[in-house]
């Protein structure tokens, strides 16, 4: 789109270490199914503007997320039925000012820009929608919005921001002042004047406004992000900010690097407004967030999954794989996934990001990975493993295919359980239907396809002195993960 348009950006960065064991590295709470309706946080967000008012144009998403996750991200973006969507891979994580930066160097000028983090949940969005359309015209015209939760208890752990004279027209306010995470007792007092609203990390600005805000405010941030963009590369259907250029620019949030500055600031030339909001919203930034938003029983209990609860109370059971049952407990958080457990006191939730930390330390890959791991491809899922052997179940996408790959270091073999393989086995290549295997020696080159309309679905047993995913050597790759 050329003439001015809303387009949403969707912030799609994090890592998510205060919902692990679910949330990890390789697979971040942003791609999960989390509200109980079936579709990941990103993809509720993609659709969070459907239906929308026609007379707000609206464009295709723009997603700023760590290269890492590209193919997971457009795989989820396909499967929502999000067309013509564009992602911009970070090369590093550079906190929300820097991405939104890359996605106004990447936009149309006069576009309006609405940031909105991927790990939010809004359980009301056509009141979403009223105030994007509050914020548009004053948008159009110049502003900074950001758009503030009615608060409706004294929260510690957000920030909040002072209103101040109402504009005429619109349900919009000047922003008096933003506060920092306050004690209790100044929460309370915040609530009780009726006059300050939970800063929620939505943002909506006019493309060249926000480049100028960021010339005056922060220009070593802006000339590296410029740099990077322009000596940006195309992946495929990605757009890749150069990786060194962008490793120098200084990270920052939109908050603390524009917005915090704008209140007072007549010479820089941008408003700063704020649009109420009571759209059932959650930053789900915590277990103990999960709790309050999901259905409760007569007990107060949360439940996902196989989960039983018996003389429990006000509690998180949260089940992957297996049964989790609780006996006379209270304010606690049980999750359950295939290869960890966390009990949390639901008062403490918080602190689970160092329980990822410590296993950062001690080097251990539950900090980042699941045992089910997503590839472009598909997935794999490590179902045993032992001295010298791993026994993994592995899933094709149809028409998907693996690196053509060899291993210094084991052998494999294949059965096929469901669908037909297309091998690649040193200098032969042929057709398996279910039932029927393949042995793949050491050091022989060897490639996966799925040629079929189903997922094709095998037993892939694995022999050696080592069993790494570092042992693997790519001649040929249709995602781009050749070294150059």
């Amino acid at each position: 789109m050329t003439s001015q348009h809303l387009l949403p950006v969707i912030l799609c960065g994090g890592s998510g270490t205060r919902l692990w064991p679910l949330s990890r590295e390789t697979y971040p709470k942003q791609f999960l199914a989390l509200n109980g309706d079936g579709c990941s946080m990103l993809q509720d967000t993609a659709t969070r503007l459907d239906g929308l008012t026609p007379d707000i144009p609206k464009a295709p998403p723009l997603v700023i997320c760590n290269g890492e996750h590209r193919f997971l991200a457009a795989q989820q973006l396909h499967e929502a039925g999000i067309a013509g969507a564009r992602l911009v891979l970070e090369p590093a994580g550079r906190n929300t000012a820097p991405a939104l930066t890359l996605a106004a160097l990447a936009a149309d000028a006069q576009a309006i820009l609405l940031a909105m983090p991927a790990d939010h949940i809004v359980n009301h969005a056509e009141r979403l929608h009223q105030a994007v359309a509050s914020a548009w015209p004053l948008a159009r015209e110049g502003a900074m919005v950001t758009f503030g939760i009615v608060a409706n208890r004294p929260e510690t752990g957000y920030g909040y921001i002072q209103k101040g004279q109402a504009m005429d027209g619109t349900d919009a306010f000047a922003i008096q002042s933003f506060e920092e995470k306050p004690s209790l007792e100044l929460a309370q007092s915040y609530i009780a004047s009726g006059n300050y609203l939970w800063n929620s990390g939505l943002f909506m600005v006019r493309a060249d406004q926000w480049l100028q805000a960021m010339a005056a405010l922060q220009p070593a941030m802006l000339q590296a992000c410029r740099t990077a963009m322009d000596r940006s590369s195309r992946d495929m259907d990605f757009i890749r900010p150069h990786g060194e250029a962008f490793a120098a620019c200084p990270a920052d949030s939109i908050d603390y690097a524009v917005m915090e500055h704008l209140p007072g600031n007549d010479a820089l030339g941008i408003p700063a407004r704020v649009v109420p909001l009571d759209a059932g919203w959650s930053d789900l930034g915590a277990w103990d967030a999960l709790w309050d938003v999901l259905p409760h029983d007569d007990q107060g209990n949360a439940h996902a999954g196989q989960t039983l609860s018996i003389n429990t109370r006000d509690s998180l059971l949260f089940s992957e794989t297996r049964l989790v049952a609780a006996v006379g407990v209270e304010n606690l958080v049980v999750v359950e996934t295939a290869d960890a457990i966390l009990v949390a006191d639901k008062f403490k939730t918080q602190d689970v990001k160092k329980i990822v930390a410590e296993l950062k330390a001690q080097k251990r890959s539950l900090a980042s990975t699941h045992r089910k791991v997503h590839r472009p491809w598909g997935w794999y899922d490590s179902i045993d493993d032992g001295p010298r052997f791993q026994v993994k179940r592995i899933v094709v996408n149809p028409g998907a295919r693996l690196s053509l790959q060899m291993h210094h270091h084991r052998a494999e073999h294949w059965i096929v359980v469901k669908g037909t393989a297309q091998v690649t086995n040193g200098d032969k290549t042929f057709l398996l239907g279910e039932n029927e295997s393949t042995f793949i020696p050491l050091g022989h080159v060897h490639r996966l396809v799925n040629p079929g309309k189903v997922p094709l679905e095998i037993i892939e047993v694995q022999s050696g002195s080592y069993l790494g995913e570092d042992d693997i050597v790519r001649f040929e790759d249709n995602y781009g993960r050749i070294p150059e």
